[in-house]
C-alpha cells in the first residue's frame, strides 16, 4: 500500500501585526520529499505518528511537503501559493498512491482566504479526485467548517492540551486510512458548531476533563469512530470560530448526530466554567512569595507565542523585576537587539538596555535593565517535553541576563516554553528555582506539572489573554455566547450551518 503525507500547520491570530511570510515558516519547518521523513521520524508529533504507523504496516511512504510555523499573523496568499506550488511539485501521478495522510490545523487564515484547511483539502481532493480516500489530523483548536468535511474522508483531532496525543492521531490516521482503502469502514461525518466561544483551557483540569471523558465513552461504543471536542481558536476573528462537535460514525452503525447533540448539551451546560477571573502578574508573585513550596510556576498566558503573540510583553517581567525576587527565572522574551548586544560584549559583561516592548505596546512598554551576561548559547537542543519529544530544536542565539536574583533569557526566536531545555542550556536548573516564570498558556504543563509544586496562570493585556472583550471582532457569527448571554443552544444551530455552508 502506497501512502501519501504532507503537512500544512499554522495556527493563525488574525489580531496580530505580524504575518506569516515564507520567512517564518523557513524558521521552523519547510521541507520537501525525503526530507520530510529524516526529520519527523522518532518525532512524537502527528507526522511522527503517520511515518512510524507506516513503516510498522510495511507501507511505502511517499512524502511530499511540510510546512509549519509558530502562530502569528495572517499568511500572505503569495507564501500561500508558494506552498501549493510545493505541494504539486512533489506530489506523486495519478494511480501511483492509494490514500492521502495530512498533518493540518484548523485555525489557518490565509488573506482573503477565512478557511485555510477548506480551501487546502480542496486544492489536494482537486489533485487526487474523488476515489482516493483523504485522512486529515487536526489540532483541537480548530474552526472546524463544513468545506473540510465535505473534501475529506475522516477528520481525528487530538483530544489533550498540552498535545501529548498528537503521535496517537497520526498513528491512528494511518490505521483509519487503510480501513477505508480495504472498505472495513465506510465514516459517516456530523458536525455541530455551539454558539460559544472559549479562551484557551487545558484538558488536565475540569470542565474539559470530564467532556473529554464523556467523549471517550461514546468512541468505546460500536461503530464509533471519532468523537472529539473542538475548543476553537478565539483569537481568530473568522465566521466560524468557536466550539465545535464532530462525530463520525462506521456508516449508520450509530447516528452522529444524536451523539453530537448529547456531546453539546454537556458542553452548554458547564460553558460558564470556561472563563476565568483575571491574576496580575503582582497578584500571582505575591500568591507565590506567600507559599512554602518549590518551585511555583507563573505561566504568562497573555503573551503566548504558541497563540501568535510577539512573546516580547513586558508586564511579568516588570513585575518579577519591581518584586526584587531570588532564586527565579523568566523565559523567554524575545529581543533580537539585546540578544545581539550580549553577544557582542560577551559573557562577564554588564548590559545596560531596555528589553522587550518592542513589537507593538499592547503587550507593555520596553523596561530597561543594567543586568549582568552569564551565558550565551546556540539554542540548539532536542525536546524532552513529552509533548512532541525529540523533536529538534534550533532557537538560534539566546542569553542568560542576571538582574539581582531574577535570570532572563532572551531569545532571537519567539516561542513559547515547552519544558526545561532553555534554562538547562544555560545552566539554570529549574528544580531548584523558587518562581519560574513562563510565556505559555498550557503547553508547558506537558513537562512542568511534574516539576511545579503549583502553577498560578496570570494574564494581563495580550494577543492571547483569557478575557475576549478585549477583542475587536469584526467577522465573528452573533449571536454568541459569552458576548450575548440570551443565546440558545438550539435556536442558533439552523443560523449557523447556514453561514458556514456559504463560506
Amino acid at each position: 500500500m502506497k501512502i501519501v503525507i504532507g503537512q500544512l500547520s499554522h495556527e493563525t491570530n488574525t489580531f496580530s501585526n505580524v504575518l506569516t511570510t515564507e520567512e517564518l515558516f523557513k524558521l521552523w519547518e519547510w521541507t520537501e520529499g525525503e526530507e520530510v521523513v529524516q526529520r519527523n521520524r522518532d518525532v512524537k508529533d502527528y507526522v511522527g505518528g503517520m511515518i512510524d504507523e507506516c513503516e510498522e504496516q510495511g507501507f511505502e511512504i511517499i512524502p511530499t511537503f511540510s510546512a509549519s510555523a509558530l502562530p502569528s499573523g495572517l499568511i500572505p496568499f503569495e507564501t500561500y501559493q508558494t506552498i501549493k506550488e510545493n505541494f504539486i511539485k512533489n506530489f506523486p501521478l495519478k494511480g501511483q498512491y492509494d490514500g492521502v495522510c495530512l498533518a493540518l490545523h484548523g485555525a489557518g487564515v490565509v488573506e482573503s482566504i477565512d478557511d485555510l484547511e477548506g480551501d487546502f483539502l480542496e486544492f489536494i481532493r482537486e489533485i487526487v479526485g474523488d476515489g482516493v480516500p483523504i485522512v486529515v489530523t487536526l489540532d483541537l483548536h480548530g474552526n472546524i467548517t463544513e468545506k473540510m468535511l465535505k473534501h475529506a474522508d475522516l477528520l481525528l483531532g487530538v483530544k489533550l492540551y498540552p498535545h501529548t496525543d498528537s503521535y496517537d492521531r497520526g498513528k491512528e490516521a494511518v490505521i483509519r486510512l487503510k480501513q477505508i482503502i480495504q472498505k472495513e469502514i465506510e465514516p459517516s461525518i456530523h458536525l455541530k458548531k455551539l454558539p460559544l466561544i472559549i479562551p484557551t483551557c487545558t484538558s488536565n483540569l475540569s470542565p474539559i476533563k470530564e467532556l473529554n471523558e464523556i467523549c471517550r465513552e461514546f468512541e468505546k461504543q460500536d461503530g464509533v469512530l471519532e468523537c472529539t471536542l473542538y475548543h476553537g481558536f478565539a483569537y481568530t476573528d473568522v465566521p466560524y470560530a468557536g466550539v465545535s462537535i464532530l462525530v463520525a460514525t462506521d456508516g449508520e452503525k450509530q447516528s452522529s448526530a444524536a451523539i453530537a447533540k448529547v456531546v453539546a448539551e454537556e458542553v452548554w451546560n458547564v460553558k460558564d466554567e470556561f472563563y476565568s477571573p483575571e491574576i496580575s502578574p503582582a497578584e500571582g508573585i505575591q500568591k507565590a512569595l506567600e507559599s512554602l513550596s518549590a518551585p511555583i510556576v507563573l505561566n504568562e498566558t497573555s503573551d503566548n507565542p504558541g497563540s501568535g503573540t510577539p512573546g516580547d510583553g513586558t508586564y511579568l517581567l516588570k513585575a518579577m523585576l519591581e518584586s526584587n525576587l531570588e532564586n527565579s527565572c523568566l523565559g523567554m522574551i524575545y529581543d533580537p537587539e539585546v540578544v545581539e548586544l550580549a553577544h557582542k560584549q560577551g559573557v562577564g559583561t554588564v548590559i545596560e538596555t531596555f528589553i522587550g516592548g518592542k513589537t507593538d505596546h499592547y503587550h507593555g512598554e520596553p523596561v530597561f535593565i543594567k543586568g549582568y551576561v552569564k551565558s550565551l548559547s546556540d539554542g540548539i537542543f532536542k525536546q524532552s517535553s513529552p509533548m512532541w519529544k525529540g523533536r529538534e530544536v534550533n532557537l538560534k542565539k539566546s542569553v542568560r541576563i542576571q538582574v539581582g536574583g531574577l535570570d532572563i533569557i532572551v531569545g532571537c526566536i519567539h516561542t513559547q516554553v515547552f519544558d526545561e531545555q532553555i534554562f538547562l542550556i544555560h545552566g539554570i536548573d529549574v528544580h531548584k528555582q523558587k518562581i519560574i516564570g513562563l510565556k505559555s498558556s498550557q503547553h508547558f504543563r506537558a513537562a512542568y506539572e511534574s516539576i511545579a509544586a503549583e502553577i498560578i496562570t496570570v494574564d494581563s493585556p495580550g494577543l492571547s489573554t483569557l478575557q475576549l472583550d478585549r477583542f475587536d471582532y469584526k467577522k465573528l457569527r452573533r449571536p454568541i455566547y459569552p458576548f450575548d448571554k440570551e443565546v440558545q443552544l438550539e435556536l442558533i444551530e439552523h443560523k449557523q450551518d447556514t453561514t458556514i455552508k456559504n463560506v
